[in-house]
């Protein structure tokens, strides 16, 4: 049977943040799409041996515990990979707070991971020629950087926003070298973070009344477009934003 193009059959791809939500959907439905090889970085090791079990048989999974912010880990953990036939930024973090609440200490933490840590990773991965030729990025970014404007969510959605025009320029600076660069933006993802009792239910309820769809994603529905772009399928794709928000932006 031919091989599908929306297949990962054969591809080493590493992802960020895996260790939950979006980046442990991520590596799992890579896995079941045919991946040979998921690399799984993230702070907890703990947790990344959790995804790392939960992977499909005959992929092999890397647990490779780093913290994303300090440029000497993404150093001595880039010079360790292998050649990678994808690479998907999803690490981050957030902190809601009005304005006029933010530290500088909130700000610099927010950018750090959610920004500076993904940019750093690509300087490394290019410098050290850790991506093949044919290659493909996906950076996780958010429609809080996109359109979807909130109280209390300004450094998150700026911090987004500027990873998504660095996206930008690295995809066309990198297109000589094959190596294909997106982001995505998801709407607002069902986790069991959403239900732990810092948001009320009924504003849950109201927030998700927002969605046409009527509901919010599930993880590996978010995976699915990640890997998407990952794939050959997605070989013309490059500089792109794909919004995923069940319809949110309408409204």
């Amino acid at each position: 049977m031919k091989e599908s193009p929306f297949r990962l059959d054969g591809k080493t791809i590493l992802v960020t943040g895996a260790s939950s939500g979006i980046g442990r959907a991520t590596a799992i439905e890579c896995s079941r799409l045919g991946a040979s090889c998921c690399i799984l970085v993230a702070r907890n090791e703990s947790a990344l041996k959790e995804t790392n079990a939960l992977l499909a048989e005959g992929c092999e999974g890397v647990v490779a515990v780093c913290d994303l912010s300090d440029s000497d880990s993404v150093s001595e953990l880039v010079k360790e990979l292998p050649l990678l036939d994808g690479v998907v930024c999803n690490a981050g973090v957030n902190k809601m707070q009005l304005v006029q609440f933010f530290t500088e200490k909130d700000i610099e933490h927010i950018f750090s991971v959610n920004c500076f840590a993904p940019m750093l990773l690509m300087k490394q991965l290019v410098k050290r020629k850790k991506l093949k030729n044919p290659s493909s990025v996906v950076f996780t970014a958010s429609i809080s950087g996109y359109s979807n404007v909130a109280p209390a969510n300004g450094v998150y959605g700026a911090s987004k926003s500027a990873l998504s025009a660095y996206m930008k320029y690295a995809a066309l600076e990198l297109v000589s070298k094959g190596i294909r660069c997106n982001a995505i933006h998801p709407g607002r993802v069902e986790t069991p973070l959403i239900h732990n009792g810092v948001t009320d239910e009924e504003a849950i309820k109201l927030d998700m009344a927002m969605y046409p769809l009527g509901r919010y994603a599930d993880p590996k529905e978010i995976a699915w477009s990640i890997i998407y772009l990952l794939s050959d399928a997605a070989a013309w794709i490059t500089g792109t934003d794909l919004v995923i928000d069940g319809g949110r932006s309408l409204k």
